[in-house]
Order: C-alpha cells, then structure tokens, then sequence
C-alpha cells in the first residue's frame, strides 16, 4: 500500500490556482490538475458524501447540510453521526481490500461513530446556563485531549462566523500533522475551510488583496502538509466540494411560499414567529442555490412549483423527473427542488415583519435555523462599533449573565458576495482535482462519483 494525503480545500477553483498558491501549483506542474463534475447540490455534506461513497445524492441520501425529518416534523441542519450517509465508504473499501489498511478522517462532515481509526470534528458543549463552549469531537476519545494539550482549545468561533479566519484551518492542520506523526495512517483526509469565508464575504474577485492574501495564507498550509507527505513518502491529492461564484442577492423563497398562504409560523413570546413546518401546506429548506421545497398535499405540487418557479432569481424547479435527472430522487428531498441563477441565493427568512423574526435569527446559529444563513459570516453594518458592542457581550457572558449575540443583520442580504450550490456555468470556476501522480488521473475532468476510486488508486496502484 502507499500512504496517501488527501487535502480538502474548500472553494479552491482552477482560476485560484497561480501565482498566489506556488505551492499548490507546484503540486499541479508535477502532478496534474483536473476539473471536478460534482453533484447537485454542491455543498459541503452532499459533496463530500459523494467524494467518500462514490455514490450520487440519491444513492447516499445527504441531499443538502440538512433536510426536513418528516417523522420528526423538523429541519435539521449540520447533523453529525456518519450513519446518516449510506453506501461503502473509502476507509471500508480500503479494509476490505487490506485488513492492515487505517485512515485518519480529519474535519471532514459526518465524522462522529464512523469506522474510520482516528478522527475529530468540531463539537461545541452546551451547558445548561445558555453558554455553548468551543470544542471538538475526537474517537477514539483520547485523541481529543491529546489534542488540546499539544494545540489548545479548538477555534470554533474562528470555524465559522463573522470573525472566522486562518485560525481553525491551522489548527485542523496541525492536528492532521500530529495524526500522521503519531498514528501513520494509510490514507489521511483532511480539511481547510479557510476560502470559503472570504469567497462568500467577497466574491471570487482575484484582484481583491484580502483574496490574494487568503490564497497565500492557504497555500502555506498546504505546503507544510504536502512537505511533511514528500518526506515521508506519501502521496498527495488535493480536491475541492465546489466553486464559489458571484452572488448579488438573495431569493426569499419562503416568504413568497407564506404571502401565498401555505406556509404556517407558531406565535412565541414577545411577538416572535417560529417556521411551523409540520403545520405548513409548503415550505422550502434552503442551502445556497438550491432549495428543497416539501409540499404537504400531492395536489398542490404543481400549484407550488407554478409559483416557485415564477420568482425573481429562480432558474428551474425540478419535480420528480427533474430530481431523478439530477441524481436528487431521495425519500430526504423535498417534493420539489428549486435551483437559482447563476448570482443569486435562497434565504430562509419566513417572517414579514424583523420585528417578528426568532430571537436566533440575529446570532450566529446553525443548527436552530431552517436553512443555511451566509449573512453570519458578517456583523451588522448598523452596529456603529461593533469590536466593543461585541466585547460587551462577552464579558458579560463571562461573568455568568445570560446574553444574546444578536449581531447579524437581518436586512442585507446584499453583504454576501459569493455564493454555490448549483453547478458552475464554467468549469475554470468550479471544483478540482489536483494530485501529485500525473500517472494515475485520467485525460479530462473527474467525476466527484469516480472520486473515491481515484484515492483508492492512489494507495492501491
């Protein structure tokens, strides 16, 4: 077998790869460089799912970062356990074929109870008193200390939101070097978010000097790790979910879906409304550009889709045909599922009134809200002084006072400047393949379904 380092850079596109990522486009001159065909939708735990099983969305069920749990009558985004993706998954394959075979599954999505021998991903704690504490998950469960001695505390409040940055992806990286060092796997996958923060805050405008500093910051991770993989014999693949591109605004689908009375919201104190969405006739579970649109009576699917589809912004909405077409057709799927144009988004803000919106609508919170938020990645251009109104509120945490981060705008949707999901309309913008073997990529793009064969090659051949 031959040890294997596979590098997840989320967001990395062919157009990213120059002059700001020498390292990187040293991997390629070596090696070789392939767009990636990826899935719709193309998101983190759909194209992962897809990377890992080689199975489409229809075949491994992660149909979007989350979907609408009808026995539980709730959306449910960011779930965990690795048993909500079905098929073989590459650690299994690679077992199957050498029992000696082990892999390390660093921060990659659905890490928690899989089979894989070592892994961590992020995890905060809740305690009771309202406060949720950065943390990981790690298994086995010694990892996890080891850890945080030898890196500290795990940065999730530089993971995601508006103060997200190089920190969490150095630490992922260092605890991936660490994994390697002490655990020498067969086949490492790792995983660096850090792109994607200032691709959606900014746009994928190669000009920008925030962005040319993000690929340089990027691409010094990635030679530590393709250094230390050199020396110690491994191979190298680096892959992205998606491409981001160009985003102007947002479609409020949901609101559209209550203006026409078929979405439901259950009244809560001080006037605030809460998505019924077991209540609902319809309602849309957005993530980026594509929306799952679950309708309650067969016979008003067409009725909704009619309507879906005559909003500013949307594309196509595709029925049971449509997803089939697509690789969606999944029990998970909405009856119907709307896909954007190529610069717009969809929200799931479903209140009329931001004077009614859910206290959680202003915070940053991924798991209480129906749908993916990127405005979260920004704080309120109204707070005039937002370092110490921000400040404020976590010394008063600290001293043990319950307290609100309300500091996201509910208003401006147009912060956010790049968006995914959909499929790009140019490949030199979408996802990629880069890997150190010349020998073992094929003539033109990779199928994200032919991904984990590609790997398995790697160690294999």
């Amino acid at each position: 077998m031959q040890k294997t380092l596979v590098i997840l850079v989320v967001g990395l596109a062919p157009h990213l790869v120059g002059p700001h990522t020498p390292n990187l486009a040293r991997l390629a001159q070596r090696g070789g460089l392939r767009p990636l065909n990826t899935v719709t939708p193309a998101v983190t735990c759909t194209a992962q799912s897809t990377l890992l099983t080689g199975l489409p969305p229809s075949g491994h069920g992660a149909v979007a970062n989350g979907w609408y749990f009808r026995d539980l009558s709730e959306i449910l985004l960011w779930r965990q356990p690795n048993q909500l993706v079905a098929g073989e998954k590459i650690w299994d394959a690679g077992k199957a074929r050498n029992p000696d075979f082990t892999c390390a599954k660093m921060f990659w999505w659905y890490n928690m109870y899989s089979t894989a021998d070592w892994s961590a991903t992020p995890r905060p704690m809740y305690p009771a008193d309202g406060r949720k504490i950065p943390d990981h998950y790690a298994h086995p469960a010694e990892l996890h200390d080891e850890l945080d001695a030898k890196l500290g505390q795990f940065p999730l409040f530089k993971f995601w939101g508006p103060v997200a940055d190089i920190t969490s992806s150095e630490w992922i990286a260092k605890s991936t070097l660490h994994v390697m060092e002490t655990r020498d796997p067969t086949l490492t996958l790792t995983y660096l978010p850090h792109l994607d923060y200032n691709l959606q805050r900014l746009g994928p405008d190669l000009e920008h000097p925030r962005l040319q500093q993000d690929l340089r910051e990027i691409d010094d991770l990635c030679g530590e790790l393709i250094e230390f993989a050199d020396n110690t014999g491994r191979r190298v693949v680096v892959v992205s979910e998606y491409g981001i591109t160009q985003a102007t605004d947002a479609i409020h689908i949901n609101r559209a879906l209550r203006e026409a009375g078929l979405l439901a919201v259950r009244p809560e104190e001080f006037g605030r409304e809460i998505l019924d969405a077991g209540a609902s006739e319809a309602f849309a579970m957005a993530d980026h550009q594509i929306a799952h649109i679950y309708v309650k009576n067969p016979d008003r699917i067409a009725e909704v889709s009619r309507l879906v589809a005559g909003l500013d912004g949307v594309e196509s909405v595709w029925d049971e045909e449509g997803k089939r077409a697509n690789g969606l057709d999944h029990p998970r799927s909405g009856e119907l599922v709307a896909v954007s144009e190529a610069d717009r988004w969809f929200s799931y803000y479903y209140w009329l009134d931001d004077d009614k919106a859910p206290d959680f609508a202003r915070t940053v919170d991924i798991h209480r809200k129906p749908g993916y938020d990127p405005v979260e990645l920004f704080v309120d251009p109204e707070i005039r002084f937002p370092m110490l109104a921000t400040g404020w509120k976590l010394a008063k945490r600290k001293l043990g006072q319950r307290q609100l981060m309300d500091v996201i705008s509910l208003k401006d949707t147009k912060l956010v400047k790049g968006t995914h999901g959909r499929l790009t309309d140019n490949p030199d913008h979408g996802p990629l393949v880069i890997s150190s073997e010349a020998g073992l990529l094929p003539e033109g793009a990779v199928d994200a379904t032919d991904f984990k064969a590609l790997v398995l090659d790697h160690v294999f051949r």
